[in-house]
């Protein structure tokens, strides 16, 4: 998944206008501005409280203060410094705005909607009103009435480039890309500092394939940047798509990512006050942005499901906006449950010690609203990553990862990661199908006339080798279609990208079938039901997809890589005996495929009892699976009760920065 952080209108700090006579407090006041504006915000407050009990009603002082505890997250005192003002001065569009800030922080958007639409009737020509109006918009899902108020910011300030950024935003949701890289084209132009604008960009670029370009835009913005975690993420996050870097440079990536952002806020020496006795109830905490209708959900709902709750207290930190069904029941399944969006990333890690937290599991990684830096501060003392990301963290503050001896047998796999791997017995993650799943279909070559092949991945994983093989494949069976699903495909420009890269490899455009996003779950899974064979694209598989694939009675051919992201294909395979469906080399994927493509009745063989297989296989026994989890914490607490954790290798090397 991307990562991305919206603009944010700043509320402004006020000086006072020019006086022939020095105003009560003005001394103080100017002392109070030079510590803001130099971010010595304990000082600022003191000498704007000094400033406010000579002067009282000195209210640039006041909304100052505002700005002051807004940034030290005591919103409320903020808001009522903000009404404060606003008794006096009831025309006051700035202070409105600066309010609107304030409740969008606290997610109280009804409020935060009022106050901004107050601004801008008071002062219709407010650039920042309407650039805010449409913050508050976007966040409500009202796009189009967001689109029209970041309009309404450019035409009273043409060359604003933070609404040209978010507009770019909205049509990149609306997988509208080439309008998007405009708007972030424009915003560029307009702010060459800004940041943001070059990450979202990148964004679009690694959405569409365009690897090499992402690249540029984000080296390029972290040469401005210099330390941004977010951006520095996708950075680290868009190399495991690509098969031209060896896997010793993708981890030297993540590394200079820990070294640049983790290393700063880890304490040397961590201290815990943990009871050290091996077998008492131990407290889990699972932090994760994507505890709602996500992939992550999927495979932690029937953990979080079958956990003994006599023997692990279970926390859940959500840190995502989304709530939603998935939500509510992962809600009801643990002990605690924390909302913690809003929450900095000091706060939530000294929420996660005030919990007295034993054990803490990452489920995001280096993915969008991940919070690797909560986990650098070590707020528990043993800190695990699981099932968010394909790759290590980069991270030594993270002790453990979850794998599984297929995805990463033991040698070179140890030797490309911070954490201790830590393998599963059957698999490193448990399957949960939807439970309003279609039936599966009869295999749709036999009343087509020709086979259909079929991926559902995101489009960022086709690249020229995928194409080139898939296209061979296509040649070698006559007739036979492809039908390609990604969100990216609802936009045209990506389409005829596609269809111009399949053209290149000798297939025509009427042998592909090129599909957007769906409604819903149901209309996915249904599409199953139109593809007789899976292909797993490569070097970053299918997770998900081929869960779903092969629930809907679709098989998956995989090719069998040298790092995990190649591996999960097999790794799925193996553990619901579909064995020959991995392939060890480019020919033999392109021979099994070919190979099933030609016996339609042992494939609608196939087809007819796998989901039986899938459900009885243990990718799908969450009570085996759970217990194999419960008891790698129970060790990996032993061991640190016991000062004994396993070392890692970068304990036993030397890794360059």
């Amino acid at each position: 998944m991307s990562k991305k952080r919206r603009a944010v209108q700043q509320p402004p700090v006020h000086a006072p206008a020019a006086r022939s006579q020095p105003a009560p407090g003005a001394a103080l006041f100017q002392q109070a501005l030079i510590a803001h504006q130099a971010g010595r915000l304990d000082e600022a407050e003191a000498l704007y409280r000094r400033t406010l009990a000579q002067a009282p009603r000195n209210f640039d002082a006041v909304n100052n203060l505002a700005v002051v505890l807004k940034a030290k997250g005591r919103i409320d005192e903020a808001i009522a410094c903000y009404r404060t003002i606003l008794s006096h001065k009831p025309q006051s569009p700035h202070v409105y705005n600066n309010m609107s800030c304030a409740y969008a922080e606290r997610d109280q958007l009804a409020e935060a909607l009022e106050a901004a639409q107050i601004a801008v009737r008071q002062k219709p020509d407010y650039a920042e009103g309407y650039f805010n109006l449409g913050n508050i918009l976007r966040r409500l899902n009202r796009l189009d009435e967001a689109i029209a108020a970041y309009r309404q910011a450019l035409v009273h300030k043409a060359d604003f480039a933070a609404p040209w950024s978010n507009l770019g935003e909205i049509f990149k949701t609306r997988n509208q890309l080439a309008e998007a890289i405009q708007c972030y084209a424009n915003a560029i132009r307009l702010g060459p500092g800004l940041v943001e604008a070059y990450n979202n960009l990148g964004e679009v670029f690694k959405e569409q394939g365009k690897h090499r370009e992402a690249r540029e835009i984000f080296a390029r913005a972290l040469g401005m940047a210099k330390r941004h975690p977010v951006l520095h993420s996708n950075l680290v996050f868009l190399l495991n798509y690509d098969p031209d870097i060896d896997p010793a440079t993708v981890f030297k990536a993540h590394r200079e990512w820990a070294t640049v952002n983790a290393a700063p806020v880890s304490p040397a020496a961590p201290v815990h006050a943990n009871p050290r006795d091996p077998s008492r109830r131990l407290k889990i905490g699972y932090v994760s942005p994507d505890l709602c209708g996500h992939s992550v959900s999927y495979f932690l709902e029937p953990v979080l499901e079958h956990h003994d709750r006599s023997r692990f207290a279970i926390h859940a930190y959500s840190v995502g906006k989304i709530v939603d069904q998935a939500t509510e029941r992962m809600r009801g399944q643990v002990d605690v449950w924390r909302e913690a969006s809003l929450l900095s990333d000091e706060a939530l890690a000294a929420q996660i010690r005030a919990d007295g937290i034993d054990i803490l599991v990452d489920l995001a990684g280096h993915t969008a609203n991940g919070r690797l830096t909560t986990f650098a501060r070590r707020p528990a003392p043993v800190q695990v990553t699981w099932i968010g990301y394909p790759n290590t963290t980069g991270m030594t503050e993270i002790d453990y990862r979850f794998v599984d001896a297929v995805t990463d047998p033991p040698g070179l796999a140890d030797q490309l990661h911070s954490e201790k791997l830590w393998r599963l017995p059957d698999g490193f993650l448990c399957y949960r199908p939807p439970g309003d799943s279609p039936e599966v279909a009869p295999l749709p070559a036999l009343r087509n006339g020709h086979v259909t092949f079929g991926s559902f991945n995101n489009l960022a994983k086709l690249k020229e080798p995928v194409v080139r093989t898939w296209a061979e494949i296509l040649d070698r069976v006559p007739g036979s279609r492809l039908l390609l699903k990604s969100k990216q495909l609802a936009d045209g420009e990506t389409r005829q990208r596609i269809q111009a890269a399949f053209a290149a490899a000798g297939i025509a455009a009427d042998r592909l079938d090129l599909r957007a996003a769906l409604a819903s779950t149901r209309n996915h899974l249904d599409l199953y039901g139109e593809v007789d064979l899976g292909l797993d694209p490569f070097p970053y598989n299918g997770t998900t997809t081929t869960c779903e694939s092969l629930w809907m009675g679709v098989p998956v051919v995989t090719l069998l890589g040298t790092t995990h992201v190649g591996r999960v294909g097999a790794s799925l395979a193996l553990r619901t005996g579909l064995g020959h469906l991995v392939a060890p080399d480019l020919a033999a994927y392109r021979d099994t495929a070919v190979t099933l493509a030609r016996d339609l009745a042992g494939l609608a063989e196939l087809r007819a009892g796998l989901r039986e297989r899938v459900r009885t296989s243990p990718l799908c026994d969450a009570g085996r699976f759970t217990g194999h989890v419960e008891a790698a914490y129970r060790e990996m607490w032993r061991q640190w009760c016991e000062g004994t954790a396993a070392t890692t290798v970068l304990d036993r090397m030397t890794v360059p920065a």
